[in-house]
């Protein structure tokens, strides 16, 4: 047991996957002698070799269609889109093709294919290098979209998405590379990848969250507990689609009053069909409006601190809204 950081243990997990089984690789820009832009793949050339950690072209499209090829054909390839602000080139193999095999096929290809997507808003980020993407991807069936917001849930995420028969999307909140840090088991249990973590228990009120902001709600709780003896539940959905309906159906009821909270843009968001799956499922046994809590519908963050902060929810801003809803 070891402490690690979230990259650390993205790491780990790549490199025990890598040496687990030969079929394993990895592909992406800069993914090789460089160890990546956030230094993920640092030192798996080294030790695995030039084809099986392969640096690429700048090209979204390529990375995605040349790993579609080799997830057919044998292999189990873990792609890297650098930044999750530059999947679009890559959407039309992810969505029309890889995501099909299985269906198009009636059950007779796979695409055992992982991409890991570093997403979300970071200080000076701006355009290019903060936006949260998790929802375009959401309405795709044959995709997993995983995001887990805790070290030893990636590590063990990641696992079960590299031997998963067919495409996961993998997010990666990119702030929280090097902030958030837990111990982590040399050896993992695995994960499914259809299954939420409640990390609270509450009866005064539900809060289903992902990402870095998962972490800020976590605080909060945890002060208004102390301040005002307000109990919150805190659920982290962990893989965004398919939800695991069943424990955010049974958190939604238990407390009956239920909070989204994501940085992502409200408006035809991952919260927007959390929400709706509420309010629909849970309606007898709620006490409150199901509420949301998001980015405002603008592009994405600026590139001046104060545009960035107006954009993400902050603990003011979480506390308010908890606030509200425990009153209500």
């Amino acid at each position: 047991m070891a402490t690690k950081n979230l990259l650390e243990a993205i790491h780990d997990g790549l490199a025990e996957e890598m040496r687990a089984d030969e079929s394993v690789m990895v592909l992406g820009e800069d993914v090789g002698r460089a160890g990546g832009v956030f230094r993920v793949t640092e030192g798996l050339q080294e030790e695995f070799g030039p084809l099986r950690v392969l640096d690429t072209p700048l090209a979204e499209s390529l990375i995605s269609g040349a790993a579609i090829g080799l997830s057919v054909n044998g292999m189990r390839p873990v792609a890297e889109i650098q930044f999750a602000d530059f999947i679009p080139p890559a959407f039309d193999q992810i969505v029309s093709e890889a995501a099909r095999f299985y269906y198009r096929s009636n059950g007779a290809w796979s695409c055992p294919l992982t991409i890991r997507v570093p997403y979300g808003a970071v200080p000076g980020g701006a355009l290019y290098h903060s936006q949260s993407v998790e929802a375009y991807f959401c309405n795709t069936p044959g995709l997993k979209v995983v995001a887990p917001s805790f070290p030893a849930d990636a590590k063990a995420m990641l696992k079960s998405a590299i031997r998963d028969p067919n495409p996961v999307l993998f997010f990666e909140h990119k702030k929280s590379y090097r902030l958030v840090k837990e111990e982590v088991p040399e050896e993992v249990p695995e994960v499914p990848l259809d299954e939420a973590r409640v990390h609270r228990e509450g009866t005064d009120l539900t809060v289903v969250s992902y990402g870095m902001v998962l972490h800020t709600v976590l605080e909060v709780a945890e002060k208004l507990r102390e301040e005002q003896g307000i109990e919150t539940e805190v659920v982290e959905p962990r893989t965004l689609y398919p939800l695991d309906r069943a424990s955010i159906l049974e958190a939604a009821r238990k407390t009956g009053k239920f909070l989204v909270v994501s940085e992502a843009n409200v408006t035809g968001s991952v919260s927007a069909e959390i929400a709706a799956l509420v309010a629909r499922e849970a309606f007898e046994w709620l006490d409150a409006p199901v509420t949301r809590l998001g980015a405002p519908d603008v592009p994405v963050a600026g590139f001046a601190k104060p545009m960035m902060d107006a954009l993400v929810p902050d603990a003011a801003k979480i506390e308010d809204a908890m606030l509200e809803l425990a009153r209500y």
